[in-house]
């Protein structure tokens, strides 16, 4: 299947104008990411000097696990609204009858929420290095935040975990006609994959590089499947009309 990428970058910038125009989308990308800053920063800070190295070990699994849930949060937000919200405004419709194909349409959507929430996920991270660094009392939080397997899971985990978020979250909300209900069943669909998340910031699975990399590589053929999954679902004729379309 061969997709013109002017296509897509075309979808890519009519969503980034209307997220701009959209308070919503806006107010989220600007809100959400100071709140997923205080829990973590509060974590480090309360660290004194003489904490153990298993309870910093644990305080990193917290900071881990509690960044990672900004790009599971934030791209379900901006995705759920990239059908819905257009139905609502009357938009979707000329959308949908242009030449576009449904996969470089769907393609575009998801680039568009995946970019800013992988650029938000990224600073996060990096903010709390800083923090970590500058003033923590106790001086191994800094070092154990940047050890090999957490950086390397914050790399590889944000964009898999946006991309499951955002596929999830495009599928409700081309089955919805209500942009606040499917933001609510988007959120609650992001999160499944903190649970394996969680079980490694935690120590229940050995933190190390093997453990993120096949992680990854799962997260990943569950993205391509998902893309496959909400394209086969996704019928011009059904936004357009409300009915189902015909089949042959």
């Amino acid at each position: 299947m061969r997709m013109n990428t002017g296509h897509i970058g075309a979808v890519v910038r009519k969503e980034v104008r209307d997220y701009r125009r959209s308070r919503s989308v806006v107010g989220t990308m600007t809100v959400l990411p100071l709140i997923f800053l205080v829990e973590p920063t509060l974590v480090i800070l309360r660290l004194s000097p003489s904490t153990s190295a298993g309870a910093v070990q644990k305080s990193v699994g917290s900071v881990f696990l509690l960044l990672l849930i900004a790009p599971a949060i934030i791209p379900a937000v901006i995705a759920t609204y990239s059908v819905v919200g257009e139905r609502e405004q009357g938009t979707l419709e000329p959308l949908l009858t242009t030449p576009l194909r449904r996969e470089e349409l769907l393609l575009g959507k998801a680039v568009a929420a995946i970019v800013p929430a992988i650029g938000i996920a990224y600073l996060l991270f990096a903010f709390i290095e800083v923090i970590a660094r500058i003033f923590a009392r106790n001086a191994a939080i800094a070092p154990a935040l940047w050890a090999g397997p957490h950086v390397l899971a914050e790399i590889l985990f944000a964009p898999l975990i946006a991309g499951w978020s955002i596929w999830v979250c495009i599928g409700i909300s081309a089955r919805s006609s209500d942009v606040r209900v499917a933001q609510q069943l988007g959120t609650l669909a992001s999160l499944p994959p903190l649970a394996v998340v969680a079980l490694i910031s935690f120590d229940v699975f050995t933190p190390s590089v093997t453990l993120a990399v096949v992680f990854a590589l799962v997260l990943l053929t569950a993205d391509v499947a998902l893309w496959r999954i909400v394209s086969a679902m996704f019928d011009r004729e059904r936004l357009i009309t409300g009915a189902k379309a015909l089949r042959p």
